[in-house]
């Protein structure tokens, strides 16, 4: 076992406990797609530190609730899907403390965040309570929406694709592209363009 595998064993568990609709599969599939790109493939749970002029000039800001010395570091990106600011932690603590009665703080301890124990649990508070809006449009089917939502934009969309073509694939049971073409009907190019990652999400809606 790799690191790389206990993330995702770890961050699968998460999902198992906590993820409720993210469990569907159409839902799941869109979500890795989006936390795997976030986390170079679960390379990464926290925020590179260097510090950057950027990372910098967390130090201080009000809107992400960094108000003591030393915040901008503390309250630094962490998770699959970076959770970032003295605000967010204490935010995700409350959520997970009513919604489960968990007995963890993250805005004490932050660094539980890249643990095993609750590695991915913000980025499933992150798709269920602060942009609820993300369930819909990932039972859509609607990986555009569902990209600007998590990023603002379409920074890595393409990147954000293929993993859920191999995330959705690999649900399903399949190798490639070209196997589920061929079991879907579709034409057998290897490509998955439109059409193939319709035929995706609706194969994943019947399982």
């Amino acid at each position: 076992m790799t690191i790389i595998d206990d993330r995702k064993a770890a961050l699968l568990a998460r999902v198992r406990d906590y993820g409720g609709p993210l469990n569907e599969l159409p839902v799941l599939a869109q979500f890795l797609a989006q936390v795997m790109h976030e986390s170079g493939g679960l390379r990464y749970v926290r925020e590179i530190w260097g510090p950057t002029a950027a990372q910098k000039r967390y130090e201080g800001r009000k809107d992400l609730g960094n108000v003591k010395a030393g915040d901008g570091k503390r309250y630094m990106g962490r998770d699959v899907l970076q959770i970032t600011g003295r605000t967010n932690y204490r935010a995700l603590t409350a959520w997970v403390q009513k919604t489960f009665g968990a007995k963890v703080d993250f805005e004490a301890t932050p660094e539980a965040l890249e643990s095993a124990e609750w590695l991915g649990i913000g980025a499933i508070w992150y798709f269920l309570a602060a942009r609820k809006d993300l369930i819909k449009y990932c039972r859509d089917g609607n990986i555009e929406m569902v990209t600007r939502r998590v990023n603002g934009g379409l920074n890595g969309y393409q990147d954000r694709l293929k993993w859920y073509d191999s995330s959705a694939l690999k649900l399903l049971g399949f190798d490639d592209v070209r196997a589920f073409q061929k079991s879907a009907g579709l034409v057998t190019d290897g490509i998955s363009g439109p059409k193939t990652r319709a035929a995706l999400h609706e194969a994943l809606g019947k399982v």
